[in-house]
């Protein structure tokens, strides 16, 4: 699936959030938004999977106005793995992640054995199979992140939205979550807080600061020291490993020095 964004615009509360973003994600590609909290990334999400309406601009669905799309259509399509996802009721697990199958579904056509088997799977891949009658009000952030996700590959769409996946997760499930999106052959967009895991994870990246897009490329490329301290106010050293890998390793710089006195 191909994901546009022409000259989007975002006003929330008066405040103008976005400012004429404009992307262009091609079909199974991993893109990650980067940027500086507050500056606009999950305001951007939300307007791609319509939880936000742009107040300028617009977004296609391989070639087509999101607009347009109804929205159980439109869920066929774009499943969300978003930031945060507090639920006060008691839904198990299994009912959880059986909640991405209501796209596929008729008004009050009853689970299947297809849609439990699909949910079995999608446990199975995000290693929750053990949790399936656990409480989800009961588990930790991070066990919640992987079942949301379960739910998402549920949902079976082309393309995957994901808001900071790994906020919540330690060391080990982020690099597991990683690299199941990134071997899910399909258009992936996700919002990345670290420079780390954006850049070992995908093929390109938006950097977003103020509402604007201030720079776009593959990570080794868009990812200099003289770039990380444009947008983020931090010096860095960018280092590649014998397998070509990039890190990036950050310093105190002068700003912390000047923000202690």
């Amino acid at each position: 699936m191909k994901i546009e964004a022409k000259a989007v615009e975002a006003l929330l509360s008066g405040n103008h959030i976005l400012k004429g973003i404009d992307l262009d994600i091609g079909d199974r590609e991993l893109v990650g938004v980067i940027g500086p909290n507050g500056s606009g990334k999950s305001t951007l999400l939300k307007c791609i999977y319509r939880v936000l309406k742009p107040t300028g601009g617009a977004v296609y669905l391989d070639g087509r106005p999101l607009d347009s799309y109804p929205y159980r259509e439109s869920a066929l399509r774009v499943a969300v793995v978003a930031q945060h996802n507090y639920y006060n009721f008691d839904f198990s697990v299994r009912d959880v992640v059986l909640m991405g199958r209501a796209p596929h579904k008729r008004a009050l056509e009853r689970d299947n054995a297809e849609d439990f088997r699909i949910v079995a799977e999608s446990l199975e891949t995000v290693g929750m199979t053990a949790f399936a009658d656990r409480s989800f009000s009961t588990l930790s952030g991070g066990e919640q992140q992987r079942v949301i996700l379960a739910r998402a590959l549920a949902q079976r769409t082309p393309c995957l939205i994901l808001d900071e996946p790994t906020n919540h997760l330690d060391i080990k499930y982020q690099l597991q979550l990683m690299d199941l999106v990134r071997g899910l052959d399909r258009t992936v967009i996700a919002a990345v807080h670290d420079l780390n895991i954006a850049a070992m994870y995908c093929d390109r990246l938006y950097a977003v600061k103020d509402g604007r897009i201030v720079g776009q490329g593959a990570p080794e490329k868009l990812l200099t020291p003289d770039f990380i301290r444009e947008v983020y106010e931090v010096d860095a050293q960018v280092m590649t490993d014998g397998d070509s890998a990039l890190h990036i390793l950050f310093h105190p710089g002068k700003g912390r020095k000047e923000n202690a006195v």
